[in-house]
């Protein structure tokens, strides 16, 4: 059941320099305010809402900031922003899913085709690669919450599949219908988790070299810096070499 994590690899994230932060908050204030307007307002009693907020604390955002993205939704002028998944296909083949919420589907679409062409790769049709990628639950625990084995026996009582730690942390993976409640019962032995989310993990992920992974990368950071892109996942596996020389 444990094992070293792929999900560093599969969904990069870039630094949070300051110069994005404002980007950063945008983006999760708008997943929390459409949590919100899909379902009640109260975190306890509405899953989605409850991640975004989690997410939102992860970063560091303020409270009244989430507190005006929850009371926006009630609103009138409220946005209406509509849900779309992007799928296509990366330099070397690598399968990447993108995530957005947009009050325009043109203009994100055009802009999300545009970074895969000049990635080398190309927009493909909904489906075209979601097929290589479970829908799975991820719980997050920093590396001080839990031992390794208290993580591990929890994880297993509450029904959870797999997990992962390391010194960065700890990785429960359940079925997506399963999140909640796997969720529920490690909350009470270990506390509020840093994340819990829904997220594509691959079935199988594609190793690349360090110029097809430079050109990915690239790619993925093109994507998450548009304002409307919540969450880019890809299948693609760094070797150790690689992420060494990024984090010099």
């Amino acid at each position: 059941m444990a094992g070293h994590s792929q999900f560093k690899n599969i969904m990069h994230r870039k630094g949070r320099q300051d110069a994005v932060r404002s980007k950063l908050f945008s983006k999760l204030a708008r997943e929390i305010t459409v949590s919100a307007k899909m379902g009640l307002p109260d975190p306890n009693m509405n899953a989605r809402l409850r991640a975004a907020i989690l997410a939102a604390r992860a970063e560091n955002m303020p409270k009244d900031n989430i507190e005006r993205a929850i009371k926006k939704a009630s609103g009138a002028d409220t946005e209406n922003y509509e849900e779309i998944r992007y799928e296509g296909y990366g330099p070397g083949g690598v399968a990447v899913i993108v995530e957005a919420l947009t009050d325009n589907r043109n203009r994100t679409a055009g802009e999300v085709r545009s970074y895969f062409t000049k990635s080398g790769g190309n927009l493909a049709e909904t489906g075209a690669v979601s097929f290589m990628f479970d829908r799975v639950g991820l719980i997050e625990y920093a590396a001080n919450k839990a031992s390794e084995d208290a993580i591990m026996e929890a994880a297993i009582d509450a029904g959870a599949d797999d997990v992962s730690s390391s010194e960065d942390g700890h990785e429960v993976v359940c079925a997506a219908d399963a999140l909640a409640e796997v969720q529920r019962a490690l909350e009470a032995k270990f506390g509020e988790p840093s994340k819990a989310r829904l997220v594509w993990k691959p079935q199988n992920t594609v190793a690349v070299d360090d110029e097809t992974a430079e050109k990915l990368l690239r790619l993925i950071e093109n994507l998450e810096d548009n304002d409307d892109v919540q969450n880019v996942t890809a299948n693609f596996e760094m070797s150790e070499a690689i992420l060494a020389k990024m984090s010099d």
